[in-house]
């Protein structure tokens, strides 16, 4: 009896985490856990759009400068429950998005090391019709200096514009 029942416990347990594999990382921005992305940059490339109308446009800049290891992360970036896209090493991407109050999200998808500290990183704020917004992940990890970090800060627009200008753009895919 006691055999079944810690398998019991046992199947129930993969199924609960089977279950969980897909939902959210725990901030209220981010997509799937397990959601993969393919993601390709072009440093020839710096895209900067006016908002369709009755829209908002955000660019979300990976800053990788202070970090010390290779692979660099892939981060993946949410906005109210869904991934919108994915960048690499000093690349930025953008997306239009509905006015009103949005939730962001990026995280770590891709292995870049033991001891890494916070692989998710949030933030909100309220998109205005017409208006541009931009948003840095800082990811850090100097030798010598402890676990690795991200960080996800909105920016003053030129100092957005002037980043997404030295970085590549990113363009990416959802892996099947």
């Amino acid at each position: 009896m006691k055999v079944i029942l810690v398998f019991m416990v046992l199947l129930s347990s993969a199924l609960f985490a089977q279950d969980n594999a897909g939902k959210a990382l725990g901030a209220p921005g981010c997509g799937p856990a397990n959601q993969k992305f393919e993601v390709k940059t072009d440093s020839g490339q710096h895209q900067v759009t006016q908002p369709e109308p009755g829209k908002a446009v955000i660019y979300v800049i990976q800053d990788d400068r202070y970090f010390e290891s290779h692979p660099r992360p892939t981060t993946r970036v949410g906005v109210d429950g869904s991934w919108v896209g994915a960048m690499r090493s000093n690349s930025y991407l953008q997306t239009s998005i509905e006015p009103g109050e949005h939730h962001l999200c990026a995280s770590w998808r891709s292995f870049v090391g033991i001891g890494m500290g916070m692989k998710v990183a949030a933030l909100h704020f309220t998109a205005e019709s017409g208006k541009s917004y931009y948003f840095v992940v800082k990811d850090k990890w100097l030798r010598d200096h402890g676990p690795g970090d991200i960080k996800f800060e909105a920016l003053d627009s030129d100092e957005g514009q002037l980043l997404a200008s030295k970085f590549a753009f990113s363009t990416s895919y959802p892996k099947k």
